[in-house]
């Protein structure tokens, strides 16, 4: 939980865990972390995805650049207007094919949204129109800042871990991020202090839960 949660290295959790009297080395926690992390976040997504009922409301997605090895590719994210990261997809290319098949995976797992929030990109507007969506795309200036703030716990995770090497370990790290991120984000400046520390009792709970399965 504090590798993925927070922007720390292997080396810092391991620190961490010896001034709480835990001897254990990075080495062990990046096995935990490969080990466990996916599985934790596969039952976390299920739990939401069952309880979310209003995730098909509006539809926030965005693209950002990712250097993996010092070359440029595209990590598509998909946002509701809650902040709840619905998905996100690594592709070499920022075309037609590579936003269908992102908009393709995302839907599968949460249905149709009612509002497709987008930027100017043309490939999400002929990707929409081949799925007979594009009447639900709007885009704006100002509209879209959901997706653009969703992307900062990211990019600090991207620089505490120094970038990433392959794809595969850039989607798998994602999704794990993505599960974790929503099961702890309680949006602490738009609620009282009592509700945060209610809900940030129940993340803690609910993790604790999963670990003791």
């Amino acid at each position: 939980m504090l590798y993925v949660r927070f922007p720390l290295s292997l080396r810092n959790v391991e620190d961490l865990l010896n001034e709480r009297g835990i001897d254990v080395s990075h080495e062990s926690v990046r096995y935990w972390w490969h080990r466990f992390g996916p599985m934790f976040a596969s039952e976390i997504r299920k739990r939401r995805i069952a309880a979310m009922k209003s995730s098909r409301w509006r539809w926030h997605l965005d693209e950002m650049f990712v250097k993996i090895n010092g070359e440029r590719h595209y990590f598509w994210r998909a946002v509701d207007h809650e902040g709840e990261i619905l998905d996100s997809y690594v592709t070499k290319r920022r075309d037609k094919k590579a936003a269908l098949k992102f908009l393709k995976k995302a839907m599968r797992k949460h249905g149709r949204p009612e509002v497709i929030i987008t930027d100017r990109l043309h490939s999400y507007g002929a990707a929409l129109k081949e799925i007979g969506a594009s009447g639900r795309q709007e885009t704006g200036r100002w509209l879209n800042n959901r997706a653009e703030n969703s992307h900062l716990p990211f990019r600090r995770r991207e620089r505490a871990m120094l970038c990433f090497r392959r794809m595969q370990s850039l989607q798998k790290f994602a999704a794990v991020h993505a599960s974790i991120y929503n099961l702890f984000n309680s949006e602490r400046s738009l609620t009282a202090r009592s509700n945060f520390k209610l809900n940030r009792a129940a993340a803690l709970t609910e993790w604790r839960g999963l670990c003791a399965v």
